[in-house]
């Protein structure tokens, strides 16, 4: 087998799968993109088998501290592993993440369930050259009809990888329905954000509309009104959803429609929204910023802190008095101490003196690795303005 000797203080040698270009000493073997390697110390000592692509920045990822191949039965004994993992969970066996990447020994693969539906994401060269198999093999396992490919992200073109959507197995479902605590959502599989849904909020989406009961509700980001539906379900006084993007502010209304909820949309950029209102003297008591990654890049992580804190800022101004405000980021640079000391600074700019009520993490269908830091990216907290103050 071809690989690679790592240099003395390379980050897998501390347990981490990784190998960055940088780290290499040196190949051996002619090592081939999207191929298996091994990956060896300087005393020739066998660290594990990884996969392989000269074009990314992440050089080598480790799957397995033994030889191995990406044979069927490897395949096969992950994907049922990870089957059997969320249902010793009690995670919902019809909605959900079924396979997190590296979290599941799979490096690059993401597949997410509705239903007798999968949606799937390669974004590793080696998995991609197997996602013919892996789509019967999640087929076999899960018990699904359809198996859907939605293959487009800065991931997949750091690899080297062209998008690439379309239908892997079966045929193409249409808009499926699917109903998340109590609401009913109407979702594209093949045109949909991500793989259709933000899957990873189903429970945070829950937790905060707990708070929700008789409150003026400002959803930001709101992306397919997930927030805003669940708290209006909830029995929210008024629920106002900002979106900017067209289809997805589309879907916020017939969503709406679908279950009989009053949601007035907002098709408009947050902050923008945000300054009008505080222009006006407008209030809400519950307040949710789910907004997109400020930065997919550790060097843009000042640039998105500083974000944080003037989006949390303005939002802290439109509290009213006593009232809550949720807020998530999904960056793996942006740690959730790094998330709540921008919050801070804002509330301070705010002049809003803020209690922490509660941390929502991301679900346990998105295990984290304690040596693999990047399988976190998912961190959200509730505060409320402290009255009197």
């Amino acid at each position: 087998m071809a690989g690679i000797v790592v240099r003395p203080r390379s980050r897998i040698l501390s347990g981490h799968d990784w190998v960055y270009a940088s780290e290499v000493l040196k190949s051996f073997g002619a090592p081939q993109d999207g191929d298996v390697i091994s990956i060896k110390d300087g005393r020739d000592r066998l660290l594990g088998s990884a996969i392989y692509n000269s074009k990314s920045q992440i050089v080598a990822r480790r799957f397995s501290r033994r030889r191995q191949e990406l044979d069927r039965d490897f395949f096969e004994r992950r994907i049922r592993q990870a089957a059997e993992l969320r249902e010793r969970l009690g995670c919902n066996p019809q909605l959900g993440r079924v396979v997190w990447s590296e979290s599941d020994g799979l490096p690059g693969l993401i597949a997410d369930r509705y239903g007798r539906n999968a949606v799937l994401q390669t974004q590793t060269l080696a998995m991609d050259r197997h996602k013919g198999l892996i789509a019967e093999i999640l087929r076999e396992v899960l018990g699904l009809d359809q198996v859907i490919e939605r293959n487009e992200s800065a991931g997949r073109r750091a690899e080297g990888l062209e998008d690439s959507n379309g239908v892997l197995l079966g045929g193409n479902p249409g808009p499926v329905i699917c109903e998340i605590h109590g609401v009913r959502f109407e979702i594209d599989l093949a045109g949909g954000q991500k793989t259709g849904f933000y899957l990873d909020q189903v429970e945070n989406y829950a937790a905060v509309a707990a708070y929700a009961s008789g409150k003026r509700v400002l959803d930001c980001f709101s992306n397919q009104g997930g927030f805003a539906l669940a708290c209006a379900a909830r029995g929210a006084a008024a629920v106002t959803a900002v979106e900017s993007g067209a289809e997805a502010a589309a879907r916020v209304s017939s969503n709406a429609a679908l279950n009989g909820l009053r949601v007035e949309v907002a098709r408009e950029d947050v902050f923008e929204f945000l300054n009008r209102g505080l222009r006006r003297g407008e209030e809400y008591d519950l307040i949710i910023l789910d907004p997109p990654t400020f930065t997919r890049a550790k060097g843009g992580l000042s640039a998105a802190l500083r974000g944080y804190r003037d989006l949390h800022s303005r939002a802290a101004k439109l509290l009213a008095k006593g009232g809550l405000l949720a807020s998530f980021s999904c960056s793996h640079h942006v740690s959730g101490d790094a998330l709540e000391e921008a919050a801070a600074g804002g509330f301070y700019d705010a002049q809003r003196d803020m209690r922490l009520l509660q941390r929502l993490p991301q679900p346990k269908d998105h295990p984290i690795l304690f040596h693999l830091p990047e399988t976190e990216y998912l961190k959200g907290f509730v505060a409320e303005a402290m009255p009197g103050r």
